[in-house]
């Protein structure tokens, strides 16, 4: 199933929230918001799931390029923009700009389809035209991608916070903290989740949710989400509570998983974050250091390319393409099992006990997958801390972890200066509008 922008006039032209400071121009062709939630049809429910899922693609490359370029995965050089290698990466004097695309255009995509979510929810709930059983499927997927997505601005602004309560869009909640924040995206996911249990799917996603389109399939990515939150609230044990009844699997397959899905078909999205090697002008290249860090015999180099020719742009060079995606309709992980294995190891040792011994196993599990021998270091929860973030620089290498795994742990600091002056980010600035 492919998903086309073309998802509901009325979310389209109703739905902007970038602090709701302006309105959206409406689309007198289609029916209101108001219309649609009055009561509406299976259809018109659906079309808002549809919009959901292709909301979430929505500034997706310039998410995964800013917090891949603040943790110095790679370096995105583009001609005909030079914010990327002077403002996130501090170059002399430059600062980081409230009023800059990098943290303006995510945040308001990201609010979008938390909108958009929303008016499914309101719509679930005043429908005469589905079960009760239904309408708890509605509100379980829906409240599970609000959480992603609020998750996902957090991770820019971080101790800035963000605001969770926007259920009203005339009516906002103030910006809460950090760890507010954390708290209610928690809070959301186990809601979905009562909500998910005994309710009954009537709508259909696309292939990126193929294995959990139903409601087990869901329940499973919505605690996949939750182990990863409770890993970056450092609730260990909330983490291993989750990653049990998600879709963690020791010995399966690493990249089983829930994706957004791109396609060349008129009306779709192309993967955003492809580009073919040994391209100029508008490119991305790895960071001198992944190569230089990754182990002998250790696949995931292949994740880069030798170039022909080395890049450069503002006195940073780099002679390897970003090679994590071949092709222009190559999925995009939302979240997958290499994640959770690791996520597991991480939440073991951090456990103590004989968590040692399980985080060693879920680290021994990934070394082998990709060709690396047994861990053979310091068998103590520091060292092997150490080893489960090296793991994840390279397992999930241009998928948007590095800069915050490091930040969690108190590690920015151990990133490279690539020049003098350049400084290290712990975090975006709230964008213009919410000031």
């Amino acid at each position: 199933m492919k998903i086309s922008n073309m998802i509901c006039a009325a979310a389209v032209a109703s739905l902007s929230l970038y602090s709701c400071k302006k309105d959206a121009i409406p689309n007198p062709n289609a029916p209101t918001i108001e219309e649609i939630i009055k009561n509406p049809t299976i259809a018109q429910l659906n079309n808002l799931v549809t919009g959901t899922e292709s909301g979430m693609r929505s500034e997706l490359a310039t998410y995964t390029d800013v917090v891949s370029v603040l943790g110095r995965e790679y370096y995105r050089m583009s001609s005909s923009d030079s914010r990327f290698t002077q403002d996130l990466l501090g170059l002399d004097n430059t600062v980081l700009d409230n009023s800059a695309f990098y943290i303006g255009n995510p945040w308001l995509y990201r609010y979008n389809t938390v909108r958009t979510a929303y008016v499914l929810i309101e719509g679930a709930k005043n429908s005469q035209y589905i079960s009760a059983e239904q309408r708890k499927a509605y509100n379980g997927y829906a409240k599970t991608i609000i959480a992603y997505q609020l998750l996902m601005n957090l991770n820019l602004t971080y101790a800035n916070g963000i605001r969770t309560d926007v259920r009203d869009y005339k009516n906002l909640g103030a910006i809460v903290s950090k760890d507010q924040a954390l708290t209610d995206i928690a809070a959301m996911l186990d809601e979905a989740r009562t909500d998910l249990t005994g309710s009954t799917v009537s709508f259909s996603l696309s292939s990126g949710f193929d294995g959990f389109a139903d409601v087990a399939g869901l329940t499973k990515f919505n605690r996949a989400l939750a182990a990863r939150v409770a890993v970056y609230r450092q609730n260990w044990p909330a983490a291993l509570t989750a990653l049990a009844a998600s879709f963690m699997n020791m010995n399966g397959d690493l990249n089983t998983g829930v994706y957004h899905v791109y396609a060349a078909a008129p009306g779709d999205q192309l993967n955003p974050l492809f580009v073919d090697k040994n391209k100029t002008g508008e490119i991305r290249v790895a960071h001198p250091s992944y190569a230089t860090s990754i182990d002998a015999n250790d696949d995931r180099i292949n994740k880069t390319s030798l170039r022909t020719t080395p890049a450069s742009q503002d006195n940073l060079t780099s002679d390897r393409d970003v090679w994590v995606y071949h092709s222009n309709t190559d999925p995009i992980p939302v979240i997958r099992n290499e994640e959770l294995v690791l996520l597991y190891a991480e939440a073991s040792l951090q456990s103590g006990g004989t968590g040692l011994n399980d985080a060693r196993t879920a680290i021994d599990r990934i070394r082998a997958a990709h060709g690396v021998g047994p861990y053979a270091g310091p068998f103590t929860a520091a060292a092997l801390l150490t080893e489960v973030l090296k793991q994840r620089r390279f397992s999930l290498f241009g998928e948007g972890h590095r800069w915050i795994d490091l930040r969690r742990n108190g590690l920015l600091n151990t990133l490279p200066k690539d020049r003098t002056n350049d400084d290290i980010w712990p975090q975006l600035p709230l964008p213009l509008s919410e000031n």
